[in-house]
């Protein structure tokens, strides 16, 4: 699951429906940007305009819902540096080339791209968010 939960709000049921599909033995792997510390998030960000719009929670309620779904957790890593280097390459790229390329961020996020991406930026440097991943076993 790819950057999909910050706009679910029901995190409990999310991996019932996983685990209703998947045979035992399945993994399930979540990349999304997670809740890493308090303050409030800057808007808007990629997924949400405003705050009644995001979905974003901590690892921790993503595990014990997987638990409680029959999921074992098997791996968890926080990819902030990795998020950070992400966007400051996107950055660079975007300075050198004069503008976003052809085909980019700006297609499906429109005018407001440059604020959405530099409050991502801001938020993740700030500790706030991160993208997680965790990974899950069904049992």
């Amino acid at each position: 699951m790819l950057h999909v939960g910050m706009n679910i709000e029901d995190k409990e049921k999310l991996p019932t429906e996983v685990a209703r599909v998947l045979r035992p033995g399945s993994p399930f792997g979540i990349y999304d940007v997670m809740r890493t510390g308090p303050g409030d998030l800057a808007y808007p960000v990629p997924w949400a305009t405003t705050a009644d719009l995001s979905a974003v929670a901590e690892p921790e309620r993503y595990k014990n819902a997987l638990r409680k779904a029959g999921f074992t957790v098997t791996a968890e890593r926080n990819r902030r540096d990795f998020a950070l280097a992400f966007f400051a390459d996107l950055r660079a790229k975007a300075t050198a080339a004069g503008g976003p390329p052809p085909l980019g961020l700006h297609l499906l996020m429109g005018k407001s791209t440059p604020e959405k991406v530099q409050n991502m930026i801001d938020n993740i440097s700030k500790g706030r968010i991160a993208p997680v991943e965790v990974v899950a076993r069904k049992l």
